[in-house]
């Protein structure tokens, strides 16, 4: 199954349109069952240096970013939605577009939660440009590509009364996922530069943690 990146629905509508309202509700379930917040919450303390900072890419409405910051992991956000109600203010949110962001230089631990896969293969190096010079950890959990996931997602996710926005993009995003050393390739992270390491789970997710080799 080749890589496929298609436009997504939800970055068609408003932060506040019901359904987007509702594709976040679906997110937390799916989230929530593929243990997505907590594999995070689980890495970092065995890669992070104490008062590195942190950023999460595509934090949406901020939801792993407080997951993260009420067990001691504080991550700022950055997204192209402005920063959800209660943002804490000690932290930063910045609103600007991924790959032309730049204030990575700031950031020793990027963070990417189903949000890599939205990029095209060009799109990834280019991000992956930006990223390589300042950062020395690097987390994401995407979808795996792997079509029998298609159809499974599709018959689970309308007998949890999904929306019509997660199911559409649940498809697409499958499609555009990753398998084997795709993403750390597509970013650019040469072995020789990188120790990184790919998983992947029953339910699903693609895991990469990529850290930064001492000179």
């Amino acid at each position: 199954m080749l890589r496929k990146t298609e436009p997504e629905l939800l970055d068609t509508l408003p932060v506040d349109h019901p359904d987007a309202l509702d594709f976040r509700r679906d997110m937390r379930r799916i989230n929530a069952v593929m243990g997505n917040f907590r594999w995070f919450a689980r890495v970092l303390p065995g890669v992070v240096h104490r008062a590195e900072s942190q950023l999460e890419l595509g934090a949406g409405v901020g939801e792993l970013c407080s997951y993260l910051a009420e067990r001691g992991h504080p991550v700022d956000g950055l997204d192209l939605w402005p920063a959800p109600p209660g943002w804490p203010p000690e932290r930063t949110w910045h609103r600007a577009d991924l790959v032309n962001f730049d204030g990575y230089p700031r950031y020793r631990v990027v963070l990417g939660n189903m949000i890599f896969h939205q990029f095209t293969d060009a799109a990834l190096a280019r991000l992956g440009e930006k990223l390589r010079p300042h950062a020395r950890v690097i987390l994401a959990c995407e979808p795996l590509r792997r079509r029998a996931l298609q159809p499974l997602y599709r018959l689970v996710a309308r007998l949890a009364g999904a929306n019509h926005v997660s199911i559409h993009d649940g498809h697409v995003s499958i499609a555009a996922g990753f398998v084997g050393d795709e993403l750390p390739r597509l970013l650019g992270l040469k072995r020789d530069e990188w120790h990184w390491q790919c998983q992947t789970t029953l339910l699903g997710a693609y895991r990469m943690i990529a850290v930064r080799r001492s000179s």
